[in-house]
């Protein structure tokens, strides 16, 4: 066979590499269907992963990536299944194996199996507090830093949460499926809260050096639309949606021209995009009709406040604080305890933000939290606390990764003196 040249080598890493980005969980849910075990489908996709390294600079990148990796991977768990148990088990599992390799080889692509595993991560037998992260690892690829970032906790508590779940979920004996609907309302929360920090995550990372986080963003979109499908009688699956496409559709006026950081009241609101907030507002009425309010719908009433001003109004901040204090009063979260504070210093005044500020602060958590920092800095330069300022600043600036955000940090620090 030919030497393997440097461009096919290029090509072979950057296919690899794409498909490990864009179909991590699909390819996780499909492996792990028959028997749920999440940590062996994620070790058997690492082999084939390795093995498409070392297969496609020499013989090519196959037409259907995916569907070469799940054959792969399927055959590496038949191997291990061969080597593990008594020859009638290993017949068996061969058969059935190979009826869906078959079934993989004749189908093309792989049918997108994600929802379902998120219902499977969601199963009563795992721990609350856990189940979101443990499908944004699973089905979306996120890694335990990231996870624990989003949920405020360390990265060596959040992976052994994650380990001790997926070895749950296959003792649980979770049914791979779309759950009935009366078993709806007690697992979607989770799913829609893994929706929502997917978004959240990738909406952060989209104009930063990660590339897969306007995929990851538009994807937990995706995912949004096929659960408000799925769950008709659930207003927070359309609060859900409502607020993605309110976040969405700013997403050109976050950077000016020369590519600088834009805050949400600076921005240019003729680059929004018009369509997606009147799509947002149609969610966000069917919602409230069905008169059950709930996080992700005052989320919403929150962004429909802020769009506002695409007709020309102002923002009505002591509306916008007054639904900051009903969400507060619903989640505790840490993270709606920062945005209350500034909610309630546009309002209210200075005073009144720095003083939920510290309030939030008090018990700890959020010196590792950007946004808290940045905050802290605004309102204390607004209240005349120049040195608290300028040290919030600098600790900011410490936690931001997006080099634009960096530097509207720093400049508005210089501007301090």
């Amino acid at each position: 066979m030919a030497d393997v040249t440097p461009e096919a080598g290029d090509a072979a890493r950057a296919a690899a590499t794409r498909v490990a980005r864009e179909s991590y969980g699909k390819l996780v849910a499909f492996l792990a269907a028959r028997d749920r075990d999440i940590a062996a489908a994620e070790d058997a996709l690492s082999d084939a992963l390795a093995a498409a390294l070392a297969d496609w600079p020499r013989r090519g990148v196959p037409a259907n990536p995916e569907g070469w990796l799940i054959v792969t991977a399927r055959r590496r768990r038949i191997d291990a299944a061969r080597r593990g148990r008594v020859a009638d088990e290993a017949s068996e599992t061969l058969r059935l194996a190979a009826e869906e390799l078959q079934a993989v080889e004749d189908a093309g692509p792989i049918p997108d199996r994600r929802l379902a595993l998120m219902f499977v991560c969601a199963h009563p037998a795992i721990d609350e507090a856990v189940r979101a992260p443990l499908m944004l690892q699973t089905i979306l690829g996120l890694d335990a830093a990231a996870i624990a970032s989003a949920f405020l906790v360390s990265p060596a508590a959040m992976g052994q949460r994650l380990s001790r779940a997926k070895a749950k979920i296959r003792l649980a004996g979770a049914p791979f499926r779309i759950p009935e609907r009366d078993e709806l309302p007690e697992r979607l929360g989770a799913v829609l809260e893994a929706i929502y920090a997917a978004f959240a995550h990738g909406w952060e990372q989209a104009f930063a050096d990660d590339p897969r986080g306007r995929n990851l963003a538009e994807e937990a979109i995706w995912l949004g639309r096929l659960v408000a499908s799925l769950a008709l009688d659930e207003p927070e699956a359309f609060g859900l949606l409502a607020l993605m496409l309110y976040a969405d559709s700013r997403r050109a006026a976050r950077r000016d021209a020369a590519g600088r950081y834009v805050p949400l009241a600076e921005q240019d609101v003729s680059r929004w995009n018009a369509a997606a907030i009147e799509e947002a507002e149609r969610l966000l009425t069917v919602a409230g009709a069905r008169r059950a309010p709930g996080r992700f719908q005052l989320e919403a009433a929150i962004q429909s406040a802020h769009a506002a001003r695409i007709h020309g109004g102002a923002t009505d901040w002591p509306a916008i604080a007054a639904l900051y204090d009903a969400l507060y009063a619903l989640t505790e979260s840490k993270v709606v305890a920062v945005n209350r504070a500034v909610a309630a210093a546009e309002a209210h005044g200075a005073t009144a933000g720095l003083a939920l500020l510290a309030a939030a602060a008090a018990d700890g958590g959020l010196d590792g939290y950007q946004s808290y920092w940045a905050a802290r800095a605004a309102l204390s330069a607004r209240a005349g606390g120049k040195d608290e300022a300028r040290e919030a600043y600098r600790r900011a600036i410490g936690l931001e990764f997006d080099p634009a955000t960096r530097a509207f940090l720093i400049e508005r620090l210089t501007a301090l003196g």
